[in-house]
């Protein structure tokens, strides 16, 4: 290479090094200004956005916990008395407005803006239609909402480590995870008090006693307590909206209660209230009628207590929407043998009304399911039958996510695999270059152990790619940086300078697009897609870059072809080493053949659409807790039921 060739290249060098430097500088500019959120209205403009993602979300919740029904039972709930400090609320109030000639009781949004200051806890029996009633008034007040008023986000309690995170960290978290919000613009939204934290499940922070008994000591549900009590908006009590089973939060410490709260109780359903929605939900009256006559005969009997919960009505209704005999229900002797009866047949009842264009059968579904649950509460902590000691190994979990199902397979088992066929392929990749001489072999087998060695980390949540040629700006940016590369180059008067000038203009340019629209990569497929997306066109940039410098330094075409086979190999192993969850997801699935579906994501999709699971952010939830346990403690599908 000629002297000044060499110069040139040292001077695209230095450039590229001062451009990467500024790139850094607009990098952190750029967070801070965003994070800053000088303009109020700016903030409240991104806050109807939120407001636009929530509602669609929730919205699809609700439809899959109502069954896809517009049928809702009027919840009615009344003030608790008692309290540490408690709100003016009330003294009691439906889910909504029957009409003029129903009870004067507020709806659940009036209810809650009569509340001073405004901070609801909600509780109930297990399945009495809490998280119903907690979406109903989310939506309602993203329905009703001001400019300036904040928009309700749900949030599960059951992953929140306070020791970790205080609660307005917490709602940064869930912006990013679940509405793929950029972390500085979430930050701003919190920090201007335009986030109503929804906070579902108190109850399931911690793991039961003996017998599935409430744990008295519940450190992680008084933590949360202490927590919510020391959340403050200014001078006032912060806002919220939290759910828990009544037994649980019964149990807690007096010091343990939410100061400053409205806490309401859900009532049990009464019986004509249930038998219309049975009648309204039913093909055929007449053969549900002996059911509902008995309900309406016997209004203090167990059957009518068994069916005094939102979450037990609809699973009959399933169970018994297209045939069977709901009168089998009045043989059953109690509570246990009616919740066994009906959820043996719920999955078989799924697959009879669902689309079904996979042709899952009800057995493969009930044994995927289990063993979905068995990563959530993997040495029974949880949900065991009457009498049953738990693990005592903390609480069960309640959202699958795909990046963490990877634990399912065993830990050493995906871990081997992910580094032996990195290993091997950094290895591959590198003895295809040339025939090492003898002296090279062991660094080369050293960096093919380092690549394996490196891919044992633990993989965080999946990154979130974003399009650079779609964001605002992104084209003016892209081509002012080529134009800059290119000039410098030409400065040099050498064709290798020219080269990598553009090479590194263009790489500038690129590297400058910082901020994508929220939004882009939500749902559980898509976080999985974004992750692998951005370690490909990490990988692609990356060889092609450092292949075309090798090349250009060589100067000559087979050092050229040299230089970008290099940078093949080099993107390869960045694509491998930066693409954590989506690459562990996928060993994941190739560990689980014949135990797990190959497209898992997709067969969740169809489960949410079945009712079997609902969405929660990035994740899926069973659609109710009891579905959740009973399939832990049932490995083995029911034999087929008339």
């Amino acid at each position: 290479m000629k002297a000044s060739d060499t110069a040139g290249l040292a001077a695209v060098g230095l450039a590229v090094v001062a451009g990467l430097v500024a790139v850094v500088a607009l990098r952190k500019q750029s967070q801070a200004n965003t994070a800053a959120f000088a303009d109020v209205a700016l903030a409240r403009g991104w806050a109807g956005t939120l407001a636009k993602q929530v509602e669609t979300g929730e919205g699809a919740v609700r439809r899959q916990l109502l069954g896809d029904d517009t049928r809702r039972i009027n919840l009615v709930y009344r003030l608790h008395p008692a309290g540490a400090r408690p709100a003016v609320a009330p003294g009691a109030g439906r889910l909504f407005v029957d009409g003029p000639g129903g009870p004067a009781l507020p709806e659940i949004a009036a209810y809650y803006r009569q509340t001073r200051p405004d901070r609801l806890v909600i509780t109930g029996a297990g399945g009495a239609g809490k998280t119903v009633l907690a979406l109903e008034l989310l939506l309602a007040l993203v329905e009703g909402r001001g400019e300036a008023d904040p928009v309700p986000v749900r949030v599960p309690l059951s992953r929140w480590d306070t020791e970790r995170h205080a609660l307005p960290e917490l709602l940064v978290e869930r912006l990013v995870e679940a509405y793929d919000w950029p972390r500085g613009m979430a930050e701003g939204l919190v920090r201007h008090g335009l986030v109503l934290p929804v906070l579902d499940g108190l109850d399931e922070m911690d793991a039961p006693g003996p017998g599935g008994i409430p744990d008295p000591a519940a450190p992680r549900a008084t933590a949360v307590v202490e927590a919510l009590n020391a959340y403050h908006r200014g001078r006032e009590a912060g806002p919220l909206i939290l759910t828990c089973r009544t037994a649980h939060y019964d149990v807690l410490h007096p010091q343990a209660a939410v100061v400053d709260a409205a806490r309401i109780e859900v009532a049990p359903v009464g019986v004509t209230d249930a038998g219309e929605y049975l009648a309204g939900r039913a093909l055929d009256e007449l053969r549900w009628q002996p059911l509902t006559d008995h309900l309406a005969a016997e209004p203090t009997g167990v059957l009518a207590g068994v069916l005094s919960t939102p979450w037990r009505l609809g699973l009959t209704a399933t169970v018994y929407h297209r045939e069977g005999d709901p009168g089998d229900l009045l043989a059953l002797p109690d509570t246990r043998a009616v919740d066994e009866h009906l959820l043996a047949r719920y999955i078989p009842a799924a697959v009879r009304t669902a689309p079904n264009p996979n042709r899952y059968t009800a057995e493969q579904i009930h044994r995927w399911l289990h063993r979905l649950a068995v990563h959530l509460d993997p040495v029974g902590t949880a949900g065991g039958p009457p009498g049953a000691v738990p693990g005592g190994h903390g609480p069960e979990g309640t959202d699958l996510l795909l990046h963490e199902l990877w634990l399912l397979a065993g830990r050493v088992r995906v871990k081997a695999t992910d580094a032996l066929l990195t290993g091997f392929a950094v290895l591959s990749g590198l003895l295809s270059l040339a025939p090492p001489p003898q002296e090279a072999t062991a660094p080369i087998v050293g960096m093919a152990v380092a690549a394996g060695a490196f891919v044992l980390r633990e993989p965080g949540a999946p990154k979130h790619w974003t399009n650079p040629f779609r964001q605002a700006g992104a084209k003016r940016r892209i081509v002012s940086g080529l134009a800059a590369g290119t000039i410098i180059g030409t400065t040099t008067g050498t064709p290798a300078g020219i080269m990598a000038g553009i090479v590194a203009g263009l790489t500038i340019g690129i590297s400058s697009v910082t901020v994508g629209e929220p939004g882009a990569n939500r749902g559980a497929r898509a976080a999985m897609r974004s992750d692998a997306l951005l370690g490909i066109t990490t990988g692609i940039v990356a060889g092609l870059i450092i292949g075309l410098i090798i090349g250009i330094l060589a100067g000559s075409a087979a050092g050229l072809t040299f230089g970008l086979t290099a940078g093949l190999i080099i993107g390869l192993t960045v694509v491998i080493t930066a693409s954590t969850a989506s690459r562990r997801y996928l060993l994941f699935l190739v560990c689980s053949l014949g135990r797990l579906p190959f497209r898992l994501a997709r067969f969740l999709d169809w489960a949410v659409g079945a009712g079997l699971l609902r969405y929660s952010g990035a994740g899926y939830q069973y659609r109710h807790r009891e579905l959740q346990h009973w399939l832990r403690r049932n490995p083995v599908p029911p034999p087929r039921l008339p």
